[in-house]
């Protein structure tokens, strides 16, 4: 079958022709109809990431798809031949950018009823992660404040929207041209990250999503109030992360001193860090269908491309030119 794949790290990707997936016992067999197109895909090309999330290589990319259901492992109850899902396919079993994937049920849910094909696969990643930031750990609750940064961006839209049903006042970072989208997505602040300082405007907040790492980080800590949260999902990982992954004591030695400085600067701050690699969930993303169908969580696609486009698609995301999410289709 045809696929694009990448032979090693840092490789341009390339149109392949691959095996057939293995079907599992727990599997099912999915026709990709769509792919979302993440950074996570071009930081897994790059290299970034080859200490806490190790490939072998060649590997085909995609971590997102929506579907149809070709066939089912013999223990699969929860499935059949023709159903409609969406699903982020778990570390190490990734690879959407396909014609065909075999993921394991856990990681599936039944598609929106109320989305298109495009819009089911520009969601699974960042509606978990946003997920696994608001609600798992940030566990937010009405009146409480929250900062999004790059409200414009793919994480970004979907969490402001959770962030409002979940009954947070939301403020966000964007650029003036994208003021007025993420206001229409519910945000009650929005900062100009090109003209102003949030640090300046901002204060007293309960939690901080970021994606940007850097200095936006160090800053977010100083806009939360005594005990808030500030979660990073670009980085730096964090040990208890590494732990929780089970990496060698060489790379958690070396994440130990990647997150140092940030650690301190929240400790002084009487604020927390965490370092969040979202993780798929069948269940989570069945949640999260519900409030789709609900209207609370509309997709915010940027661009589509058909197949053969993917190493373009992948080529405007790294470079940032796509509001919100791309997605590849399939013919």
């Amino acid at each position: 079958m045809r696929a694009f794949l990448i032979d090693d790290y840092t490789h341009p990707l390339r149109e392949a022709a691959v095996p057939e997936p293995v079907v599992g016992d727990h599997d099912v067999l999915v026709r990709v109809r769509a792919a979302g197109v993440n950074h996570l895909d071009e930081k897994l090309r790059t290299g970034e990431f080859r200490q806490i999330l190790p490939y072998p290589m060649p590997l085909t990319l995609g971590h997102d798809v929506a579907g149809t259901v070709i066939r089912t492992g013999s223990q699969v109850r929860d499935f059949a031949p023709g159903d409609e899902i969406f699903a982020r396919p778990r570390d190490h079993r990734i690879g959407t950018f396909a014609e065909r994937i075999a993921i394991d049920e856990a990681d599936v849910a039944h598609r929106p009823t109320s989305l298109s094909v495009v819009e089911a696969a520009s969601l699974p990643l960042v509606a978990l992660t946003a997920w696994q930031a608001l609600v798992e750990r940030g566990r937010v609750t009405p009146g409480q404040k929250v900062l999004i940064h790059a409200g414009a961006g793919a994480v970004g839209s979907v969490a402001i929207q959770l962030a409002k049903h979940l009954g947070a006042q939301v403020a966000t970072t964007a650029s003036a041209a994208n003021a007025e989208l993420v206001r229409g997505l519910g945000a009650d602040t929005v900062i100009d990250y090109r003209s102003d300082d949030f640090e300046q405007q901002l204060s007293g907040y309960d939690l901080v999503l970021d994606s940007v790492g850097g200095e936006t980080l160090e800053k977010s800590l100083r806009v939360l109030a005594p005990g808030g949260l500030a979660i990073g999902i670009s980085g730096p990982p964090t040990p208890a992360f590494a732990k929780q992954a089970g990496l060698n004591p060489v790379v958690r030695l070396a994440i130990a001193g990647l997150s140092g400085k940030v650690r301190r600067q929240a400790a002084k701050a009487g604020v927390g860090y965490e370092f969040l690699f979202m993780s798929a969930s069948g269940s989570q993303l069945a949640e999260i269908a519900k409030l789709v169908d609900a209207g609370v969580i509309r997709p915010l696609v940027g661009a589509t491309f058909a197949f053969d486009d993917t190493p373009e698609a992948l080529r405007q995301v790294a470079a940032g030119t796509v509001r919100g999410k791309a997605v590849i289709t399939m013919p």
